[in-house]
């Protein structure tokens, strides 16, 4: 019997952090699709992280953690793009990461420092995510826009999830392949490490998700339209009530 690929292994061991993870990012990112500030500042966010792990990879070219390095994958640039789009091209001049995100990079820091081989947990699971997630997400703002077109979206703002020429399933199959070959020449106690990591991604991605503000705004918006709206029709329906009394 063949043994389990060392990528689905990374899957069901986070199975259940990611269900929570899912659910997070379903509930708040959602908002993304019908506001622009909720989006640059899932954006924002992530930023950093990506940016670390695409240095980390050319830093450590020549081991296993450069062989994931994929071609087409890297997202810094177009993360920046989006971002001056969204917030000004001087957006830098004032940036400052948030709590979340420094911890998470002083972690990636750590982990590099300790056993770079932990840093592929993250190149995975975070590529995986945006090339999965991140392009349906990409599709349902699209829509959305075709179906609300005075809506505060704009045609731009989305190169982070355009990877132009090179289909996604092309990515991330090479991803998955290059992630297992290296899996295959790793010993046992460096695999178990691996997914050991694979739970922390998690926890520090819901963690940083957790810090989006924005949705709240969002949240609490719709929920007042939605009361306006309810008051609205229960007034009509009161006062059609009344008028039939008199009819």
């Amino acid at each position: 019997m063949s043994e389990v690929p060392f990528t689905k292994q990374m899957r069901k061991v986070t199975r259940e952090i990611h269900a929570v993870s899912d659910a997070m990012v379903n509930a708040k990112l959602a908002f993304a699709l019908s506001d622009n500030a909720v989006w640059a500042e899932g954006l924002l966010v992530f930023y950093e992280i990506f940016r670390y792990l695409e240095e980390a990879m050319a830093r450590l070219k020549n081991t296993n953690v450069g062989k994931l390095d994929v071609e087409g994958m890297r997202r810094t640039d177009a993360f920046q793009e989006d971002l001056n789009f969204y917030l000004g091209s001087e957006w830098t001049k004032q940036y400052e990461p948030r709590e979340s995100v420094v911890k998470y990079l002083l972690h990636l820091q750590k982990c590099e420092k300790s056993d770079p081989n932990l840093l592929m947990a993250y190149i995975y699971h975070l590529y995986m995510g945006l090339l999965s997630g991140g392009q349906i997400l990409a599709k349902k703002r699209s829509l959305n826009k075709k179906l609300f077109p005075f809506s505060s979206q704009q045609p731009c703002g989305n190169a982070v999830t355009d990877f132009g020429d090179i289909p996604i399933s092309k990515i991330k199959k090479e991803l998955v392949e290059a992630m297992n070959n290296v899996a295959i020449e790793l010993d046992e106690e460096t695999k178990q490490k691996i997914l050991k990591e694979s739970k922390t991604v998690f926890i520090l991605n819901n963690e940083m998700i957790r810090s989006i503000e924005g949705t709240g705004k969002i949240l609490i918006k719709k929920l007042l339209m939605i009361i306006l709206l309810g008051v609205l029709i229960i007034g009509t329906y009161i006062s059609l009530f009344h008028l039939e009394k008199y009819l």
